[in-house]
């Protein structure tokens, strides 16, 4: 803003005319301003003044409970004698309808009615919970007094243990009587609100809302960043007003007054101010409408058309170089053919590099079917071996080694498939592989019962396959010790993929035991695999055994650090292909 040519010009068409009006200004806007101060520290103390009432109050509440909150801890034990106490000592206060103490379970265990009252669900109890410390809270009918009130809790410790808070209640009607309206002129109004911005009491009106008083845009709990001020704004019915804010009780209670500009004399200091800005601002408007035609007819004119040839080639607009300013000054159309130039350069290099990614795109995805390819020739000459052997464990070593070939396979099938190179689903590829597996098991001729929950997930190559390998080697252990529960009819095998919140991923593969099955132990190659695949993914498989249920759980962090930087790459650039016409942004 401050480098452009219209700035520029009005800044030195300012400093022109600044020696005829400063002197006036400065006295003028001087003397406006420890007016408006003075006003504003009246008004200020104007509203003070009308809360003090409120004020002694609420301090004294707080004080009370304070130590009110010293007897409850040596009458905690005896809540009969504890709530006969509290009885007595609201029946002796003309101030408090109600005191109590209610415990960190929500029970108000002693209190000034002798009932036991469970008010865990309750607003108040649960703001409690979260923030531990003095609040001063209002409600149109209390829980235990029935009435309008505005409670004042005061949390309870022993040592450093939070047992819970001692409430005191007072009424709505008694507060709103302290406001002295000695300090008021006609028709202002003052609201009190806690810290939250809750109305406590005050000029609310019969709906007990306060919303019409409040200046527009602002809510209660805005004007707690505005203490100790005094400002002019609309209301939300529309009148002008004067506002102040002030501490009642520091950092919990405030009090906002509003008042007429009439009655505060800001309406005057307003009138003085435009007057002694007004006849040089006209002068300094006056020459800048004259030098600013003249300044645009030559120069801004051909710079903003420029600028918007620049800005449309930058978002993609690249059918044909932008055309040169041949009616703009020599300077400027030296400017725009140079950047014809260039942009024709850019649009000619751009084409011959998209068609260079083009094809080692095509290539890389070339490089991959043919390795899946090779893979799955692989597995199948190793099925081909196995059915020409009669020994049970070659044939079953033989299919173990056909299994991790196959994840191969779908690995990098995934990879040629997938739309980024540098990305794979990971959930997409253990559902292919669980899939292939599962489709042909079978344990002591009745079928096993294969569950699976993933989200999705995506991930980099470098942890995509040692993952999926690890899932390979687990599902065909559970596969292979999977059994039939008591109460069930066949085997279950189930695979989870899911995110936690803390972003981590976590892969869980569990299968149910017999009745009478060991634990299986994990001594084998595939046992080692696993650990191997862990150790890869920066982290280790925890095993547990509970309820006929045998249970591998792995949890590790995806690396996004690929994704993020490709994220920040092409919020960075925009002078590439991918930005041409139809593209995203």
């Amino acid at each position: 803003m401050t480098g452009k040519l219209g700035f520029r010009l009005g800044l030195l068409l300012t400093v022109a005319i600044l020696p005829i009006g400063l002197i006036s200004i400065i006295q003028t806007l001087h003397l406006s301003r420890e007016a408006e101060r003075s006003t504003e520290i009246a008004l200020q103390g104007r509203t003070a003044a009308a809360a003090a009432g409120e004020r002694a109050l609420l301090q004294g509440a707080i004080g009370t409970a304070d130590a009110l909150g010293a007897s409850i801890l040596t009458l905690l034990d005896d809540p009969a004698a504890c709530s006969e106490m509290m009885r007595q000592y609201v029946q002796r206060s003309a101030t408090f309808v109600y005191a109590g103490f209610t415990s960190v379970e929500g029970k108000t265990v002693c209190s000034s009615t002798g009932q036991v009252v469970d008010v865990s669900g309750s607003q108040h109890f649960q703001s409690f919970l979260e923030s531990p410390r003095t609040q001063i809270t209002a409600a149109q009918r209390g829980l235990m007094s029935g009435q309008a009130i505005v409670a004042v809790s005061q949390p309870l410790y022993r040592d450093r243990d939070l047992l819970g808070f001692v409430a005191l209640s007072l009424s709505q009607d008694l507060l709103r009587s302290t406001h002295s309206s000695v300090y008021w002129a006609e028709g202002a109004r003052i609201v009190t609100f806690n810290r939250d911005g809750q109305a406590l009491s005050g000029a609310m009106g019969d709906e007990e809302d306060p919303t019409p008083i409040l200046p527009q845009g602002q809510s209660l709990a805005s004007l707690v960043a505005l203490s100790d001020s005094s400002f002019r704004a609309i209301s939300n019915s529309g009148e002008s007003r004067v506002f102040s804010v002030v501490p009642v009780v520091p950092d919990l209670v405030y009090a906002l007054g509003s008042w007429s500009p009439k009655v505060t004399g800001f309406a005057g200091l307003n009138v003085s101010r435009f007057a002694a800005i007004l006849f040089p601002l006209a002068l300094w408007a006056v020459s800048l409408a004259v030098a600013y035609f003249a300044v645009y007819r030559l120069v801004l004119r051909h710079v903003r058309e420029l600028r918007g040839q620049m800005r449309r080639f930058a978002l993609g607009d690249r059918s044909v170089a932008p055309p040169v300013l041949a009616a703009a000054p020599g300077e400027i159309r030296d400017v725009s053919e140079t950047f014809h130039n260039m942009a024709r350069i850019l649009i000619r290099d751009e084409a011959a590099m998209e068609e260079a990614v083009a094809e080692k795109t095509v290539l890389l995805k070339e490089i991959h079917h043919r390795v899946k390819n090779n893979l799955q020739l692989i597995a199948s000459i190793i099925n081909m071996q196995s059915r020409v052997i009669d020994d049970a464990d070659a044939k079953r070593v033989l299919r173990s080694v056909q299994d991790r070939v196959a994840s191969l396979a779908t690995i990098y099938k995934n990879l040629y498939q997938a739309e980024h190179l540098d990305s794979v689903e990971a959930d997409r590829l253990i559902r292919d592989i669980i899939g292939q597996m599962s489709t042909a098991s079978v344990m002591n001729d009745n079928s096993i019962r294969v569950e699976t929950e993933l989200e999705p997930l995506t991930l980099q190559p470098d942890q995509a396959v040692p993952l999926t390998l690890l899932t390979t080697e687990a599902f065909t252990n559970a596969l292979k010790y999977a059994g039939t529960p008591p109460g069930e009819d066949r085997p279950l095998v189930r695979v989870q993929l899911r995110r936690d919140p803390d972003g981590s991923a976590v892969l869980s593969i569990e299968n149910s035991l017999g009745a009478n099955a060991a634990e299986p132990e994990g001594t084998g190659l595939g046992s080692q695999l696993i650990e191997a695949f862990a150790m890869q993914l920066d982290s280790e498989a925890q095993i547990e055994v509970e309820d006929h249920r045998y249970r591998l759980e792995l949890r590790f962090v995806p690396d996004l650090s690929q994704t993020a930087h490709d994220e920040e790459e092409s919020r960075r650039v925009v002078l590439t292909s991918a930005a041409r016409a139809g593209a995203r942004h």
